[in-house]
């Protein structure tokens, strides 16, 4: 269908005003209040014990999440797309239920399971604190982050296929050695991109982990949650202004990664 030049117009005027009143804008003001005493209150509010601990906890956070949902999403992947069992359907809605479960409710079932009076709470009893601890918080974590690998290596898979994988196994190749060499390779990009997004939804996450931390500041308190706490609980709000400025600044760097890696994977 052919649009008329005011059609045309119009139609990007409200798409760039919707953007700009929904995302644009809001960061706009964040940044204007960041930075209105200048920029040396912000570094001396991002540079507070409690932000610095809370800077190192999301960092550790994502440290541990990175890497296992990196084995568990290649393998879902592998397991989805080369694999052939009764079954495989389930295992994909499974996969894509943290995008239908709201993170509240997730934290609410992991105190269930693992709170002091759950299913796993005896472990308390032996010295190993879950819930309101980092354990807890880094299990929150994973089940949010669990299908970006997974969504983003199962095309690539698809669209490779296995007649190299295949190639490989008559000419002698063990599995891991036909993993390491033709595999992997092959879905480079689209491990990449996966990882970059859990790193984004890491570092953002705020309604699963807030259940099962404690949120006590310099000892189980993110990133998201000081933004949080400053706001809501000390009602500071130009120190919760300077941290989100912080958060947004590795949410950008991790977008500009994102469509760097886009483009290398478009060319590709």
């Amino acid at each position: 269908m052919k649009l008329s030049w005011p059609t045309r117009i119009s139609l990007r005027v409200v798409a760039l005003g919707y953007l700009f009143v929904l995302l644009v804008l809001p960061l706009i003001i964040i940044l204007m209040r960041t930075f209105e005493k200048g920029i040396g209150a912000f570094v001396d509010s991002i540079t507070t014990p409690a932000a610095i601990s809370a800077f190192q906890l999301s960092m550790i956070i994502v440290a541990i999440v990175v890497p296992l949902n990196v084995v568990f999403g290649i393998f879902t992947a592998l397991a989805v797309v080369r694999g052939k069992f009764p079954g495989r359907t389930l295992i994909q809605g499974v996969v894509d239920l943290p995008f239908a479960v709201s993170p509240v409710v997730v934290g609410v079932a992991l105190i269930l399971l693992w709170g002091a009076n759950g299913w796993f709470g005896g472990l308390e009893s032996v010295g190993f604190k879950v819930i309101f601890g980092l354990p807890g918080m880094v299990i929150a974590t994973i089940f949010v982050t669990l299908p970006f690998v997974v969504r983003e290596v199962e095309p690539v898979l698809h669209e490779v296929g296995d007649d190299q994988e295949q190639a490989a196994a008559t000419l002698g190749a063990t599995r891991w050695q036909t993993f390491w060499r033709i595999t992997l390779p092959a879905i480079r990009w689209g491990l990449t991109y996966g990882v970059v997004l859990t790193v984004a939804r890491a570092l953002g996450e705020f309604g699963a982990v807030i259940m099962v931390s404690s949120a006590q500041p310099g000892k189980s308190q993110t990133l998201t949650l000081l933004v949080h706490g400053r706001y809501i609980n000390d009602h500071n709000t130009f120190g919760a202004y300077s941290a989100a400025t912080l958060l947004m600044g590795l949410a950008l760097v991790t977008l500009l990664l994102m469509t760097l890696l886009e483009r290398k994977r478009g060319t590709k």
